[in-house]
């Protein structure tokens, strides 16, 4: 469905995403908030891989409630608090994603509501 844009005429992507993303005409979109590392009771882990895996739980969820899945994922938006985090980050959104790579931007803040949050995911999918 959607077809992945990686010139070769610019440097290849330092990870795994794609420079761009082609939605067919007629898809239909779905735009997520981002999404924070906590569980429906309240619970945030204390590390950025599980705080990560509950961002990309959460958005699953999302997804599903409107027909979706993360194979549908065409953009990513990803926040950490600090650069030591981008590893844990990177290791746990490449088990959600789906090929082709969505095209993804990953940077680097000062915080978030809550001194305790380390990273925060938004999506859009398309389907």
């Amino acid at each position: 469905m959607t077809k992945a844009l990686t010139p070769t005429s610019i440097r290849a992507p330092f990870a795994c995403y794609s420079h761009g993303i082609e939605v067919p005409s007629g898809a239909r979109l779905v735009l997520c908030s981002g999404q924070l590392g906590i569980a429906a009771d309240d619970h945030v882990p204390a590390d950025v891989e599980g705080q990560t895996r509950l961002c990309f739980e959460n958005i699953g969820a999302i997804l599903k409630e409107a027909g979706l899945g993360y194979d549908n994922i065409v953009r990513i938006n990803a926040f950490v608090t600090g650069r030591e985090h981008l590893p844990g980050y990177m290791k746990v959104r490449d088990g959600f994603i789906g090929a082709p790579p969505p095209a993804s931007t990953l940077m680097i803040v000062s915080g978030f509501a809550r001194p305790e949050f380390l990273v925060e995911v938004e999506v859009i999918a398309a389907g």
